[in-house]
């Protein structure tokens, strides 16, 4: 989602929602504690040099429950932003602390702002000698069901 698409949503807003991709809501008491742009300048295992550009928000939570952002004030950072650190309009990725600071996208689904799981690639797959057959397939996590038994270990179970 890139940043003129959150400005756009950001006025019809009652209430300010982000949602972890586990359904979890970031509690309502967060503030946004950075915006800006990440330029990132790499060489790729098979050599090619790579530039990437994102904007960054920060999402972070404290003991603080008598603020809450709302959508206006949120929109006047990120028009401050915008204004002091001449931001592209780039897609939109969140950090947010959980065990360790994740790196999610973000869409915007039901009047709520979705953090979506990112995934690291081999961007030289063809250069650096990894064949399409040995490739890891991309797999959700969140959408691997558990086939139902009485007991996980049972035979057949797919414990195991």
């Amino acid at each position: 989602m890139k940043l003129s698409e959150i400005k756009s949503k950001l006025p019809q807003l009652s209430q300010l929602i982000f949602r972890l991709p586990t359904g979890e809501a970031v509690p309502a008491h967060f503030h946004v504690t950075e915006i800006g742009q990440i330029n990132k300048r790499f060489i790729d295992c098979g050599g090619k040099v790579r530039d990437e550009k994102a904007i960054n928000f920060q999402l972070w939570e404290a003991g603080d429950y008598d603020h809450r952002l709302g959508a206006e004030k949120l929109l006047n950072i990120i028009d401050l932003s915008q204004k002091k650190l001449g931001l592209e309009d780039l897609e939109v990725e969140v950090e947010y602390q959980g065990e360790t600071i994740g790196k999610y996208g973000l869409e915007f689904l039901n009047e709520e702002f979705q953090l979506t799981v990112k995934m690291t690639d081999c961007l030289a797959k063809d250069s650096c000698g990894i064949p399409q057959s040995e490739a890891k397939p991309r797999v959700r996590l969140a959408n691997l069901r558990v086939k139902e038994s009485n007991s996980c270990c049972a035979p057949d179970s797919g414990c195991c």
